[in-house]
Order: C-alpha cells, then structure tokens, then sequence
C-alpha cells in the first residue's frame, strides 16, 4: 500500500500505517521485541516526558492481569476519579488499548498524534508498542487524568511501559508464556517481571509460588520495597458453585476473607458478585481487593460500596470482552483469552464445570507458542474445529491438524476462524458446548 501525506490519512489508514511500517509483535513475534527503554525514552522526550505527569499502578504477571488491570480501573472511576486504563492487545479496535473513564480515545486523536510525531518515529524507528505507549502516556498526561492502570505488555524490566513510578506495582503470577524473550525457567521469567518493582514503591504479588517468591522477596528487600502476597492475605470461594462457568447467573459469586492482616487493618469478610465470570477470577480478585487496600493506604478514598458496585459492571464501565465470555445460548458458545499452559488450565477447569454432551472445540495459535504443552493438556473427547487466526504469525489450521493428530485431537481444518466457528455451531446439539480459543486472536475474530 503507498501511503500519502500522514495528515490526509484517515483513522484506517492511520491504523494501518502503523502496522505496516513499524515492527509490530503480535505481527511479527520476537523480532518487534526490543528488549531495551532507549527508544520508549527518546520517544516521550518530545512529548515533554509524560510519564512523569501522572499516578500509576502498574500491573504485570503472566495470566490475570488484564482482568486485574479493568476490575481496578472499574473501581477507581467507580469511586469518582478519571482514570485512565493502558491495556494491550487490542480484539477489534486499536482504540480498545487506551481509555479514559472506560471511553476508547477518539479516531482524531490517533490520526493527530501520527501526523504530528511522523518525523520523531523516522528519526527514532520506535516499534509499534513503543508508540503506543506513548501517545496512551501523552494522552494521560494531557486529560490530567486522577490515576492511570498501566498493564505491562510483554515481561517487565525491559518493557516499554516500565518508565513510569507508580504507586503501586502488581505482579499477578509466573508461568510459561514468552520463554523464547524471557527465560527457559520460572526463576529467569519470574526475574524480568520483578523488573517493575521500584525502590520505595509497594508491591503486590497476586499468587503465592514457593518456586519463584524469593525472587520477589529478594528484590523488595534490596528495593526497600513492601510486599505483600494476596493469596496470603485473603481467600476466596465460590457461593455459587454453578456460577463459576457462567451459565446460570452470568455471575461469579465469592465470599472473600482475611487470612492475614498484614499490614492493612479493617479486613473483613465480604460477599462479591463479579461480572467477569470464569473461576480464576477467584484468584484475580484476590489481587484486586490486595491493590485496593494500599490505595486506601495512600490516602485513595474507594469505600466497600464502591467495590460492589463496580465488580458487578467492569465488562459495562471498561469494555472488556472475551473472558469467559458466552458468545450464544443456541448452541451454548463460550470464548476465553488463556493461551499459555496455565491459562489453558484454567480454561479447562471452567469447561469441565458446564454440563455438556458433546464439546466442539474452536482452536487456533500462533506459531512462536510452545504449542505441543498446550495439545497435551486438551481432551481426546472433543470434536476439533482447527483455523488460522488471520495475522501473519497465525499456524496454519493443516498444520495445527496434523500436529493435534499426534496428541489423539482430531477433527478437520477450516479457512478462517468465522467458517470454523460456523461449522461447530451447525454441528453442536441443543445440549452441546462450543468453545473458542488457544490465542487471543482467535477470540478477537470470534467476539
């Protein structure tokens, strides 16, 4: 495609001149990774370093963040403070990324940042994420937003997100996700996320994982740091048991309650209703209600009321999709986002909670995944729908079919994930379950 002048371009061909002509990671993989701040620090330097003009928290780990980062920025802007929310990947619009009090930017912001910093990206070649980032901090800086969630994209020390100072660092978990950037072992993985822990600055670790917790224990204390595990300081449970897959009430009831004071007094125990179904919410609001107890240390007035209000309408005040997502009742058709071995388990804990015949299994990938971990774990039971999510780092459905064969999956390959996704529900019985997912882009072209 030519491009003409960037100050007669649209907000598509705005959008797509930033794909095409800075490397972009979930195009091309780890050659768009740069494992290195320089570029992301050149970039804001022209913007008048934004970074600085803004409260943060910053929320990094390998499975939960997303979710994390909407159901603290739902309760923030619940609570009366514009706040702004840096979330990455995008499903369906570029816009999704970045948000002020829910609201995606407009289409005129995108096109005018573009045109007016072109000459800065020619002189610094900033990857697609690096900009990205920086027009979400300009922007944050410019609305004067109260407080600004800023979900780390890939890793921690070395990712573009990570020149702010925050008031808070969050690090869900660690699991096998990106080893190719960040290390063949939990304790390497689990090193580059604790990157995002600064000096002074309180950090909260959602999962308590006897593998991986002196590493952060270790880099709080030399950071002069406070830490705190969630899953030590609080437990949750289901109400509802049915509700945890989403089919009765759309809702996942949890009774939440201190194990530990820690450091925060007035813990007590409280009923929750989520709106964000799926049973690893469970662990998520763990992290959540933790996050929320140090704001409310630094002086953030966010009451109980606050919480229950908000948890009840995070996928409403944010805009958040395909999380354990019921896409249609006839057939019953649900999505999810995990793609990693851990966030597969999940994904099959919640399958196994829905009362089924037959499962259709929606499945694609991307082919930098350690794909095989993922085939292993899947039922031999299921019909397979194989497709290509349609980005060039998508498997090929052949390939993901034969590959699967090895592991006993079988089923047929179709063109795209919309003709796969047809085929399922077509073939599903009026008491079968359709399922959709193995990357977040085959769920982005299913929502």
């Amino acid at each position: 495609m030519v491009y003409g002048p960037l100050s007669t371009m649209n907000y598509q061909e705005t959008v797509q001149y930033l794909y095409s002509q800075l490397p972009v990671f979930t195009r091309d993989g780890a050659s768009a990774y740069k494992a290195d701040l320089t570029n992301t620090l050149e970039l804001l330097k022209p913007l008048d370093n934004p970074q600085h003009k803004f409260k943060s928290v910053h929320v990094g780990g390998t499975n939960g963040k997303g979710s994390t980062s909407h159901m603290l920025a739902a309760i923030l802007q619940t609570a009366g403070y514009k706040t702004g929310l840096y979330t990455s990947p995008h499903l369906k619009d570029f816009r999704e990324r970045i948000r002020i009090n829910g609201h995606m930017i407009s289409e005129q912001l995108v096109i005018d940042f573009v045109a007016k910093h072109s000459s800065d990206f020619d002189e610094i070649q900033p990857s697609f994420f690096e900009m990205t980032v920086a027009l979400a901090f300009d922007v944050f800086a410019k609305e004067k937003v109260d407080i600004a969630i800023v979900e780390v994209g890939l890793g921690g020390r070395l990712d573009s997100t990570n020149v702010i100072t925050p008031l808070l660092s969050v690090i869900t978990n660690i699991g096998w996700d990106h080893m190719n950037l960040l290390g063949n072992t939990l304790q390497l993985i689990a090193t580059e996320k604790a990157g995002i822990i600064k000096p002074g600055i309180p950090v909260i670790i959602g999962e308590f994982q006897p593998e991986v917790a002196p590493i952060f224990i270790n880099t709080a204390e030399k950071k002069k740091s406070r830490i705190s595990f969630a899953s030590e300081v609080f437990k949750s449970k289901a109400l509802d048991q049915k509700s945890t897959g989403s089919i009765i009430t759309e809702f996942v009831n949890v009774k939440i309650t201190p194990t530990s004071l820690n450091q925060y007094s007035g813990l007590k125990t409280q009923d929750l209703k989520l709106d964000l179904t799926g049973s690893y919410q469970l662990k998520n609001i763990k992290t959540v209600l933790c996050a929320v107890e140090e704001l409310r240390l630094q002086g953030f007035i966010i009451t109980d009321e606050h919480l229950k209000t908000a948890l009840q309408q995070v996928k409403t005040l944010t805009g958040l999709h395909g999380r354990w997502e019921v896409l249609s009742r006839h057939p019953l058709t649900i999505c999810d986002t995990g793609h990693n071995p851990e966030g597969i388990q999940e994904v099959l804990q919640n399958i196994a909670s829905v009362p089924y015949q037959k499962l259709h299994f929606v499945l694609g990938a991307v082919n930098d995944k350690d794909i095989s971990s993922m085939l292993k774990m899947l039922s031999t039971d299921a019909q397979y729908y194989f497709c290509r999510p349609d980005i060039p780092r998508g498997l090929e459905a052949e390939g993901l079919k034969q590959l699967a064969q090895s592991f006993e999956l079988h089923g047929e390959a179709y063109s795209s994930v919309k003709e796969a996704l047809h085929a399922a529900q077509q073939n599903a019985g009026e008491n079968d379950l359709v399922f959709v997912g193995g990357s977040t882009f085959v769920v982005a072209e299913a929502v």
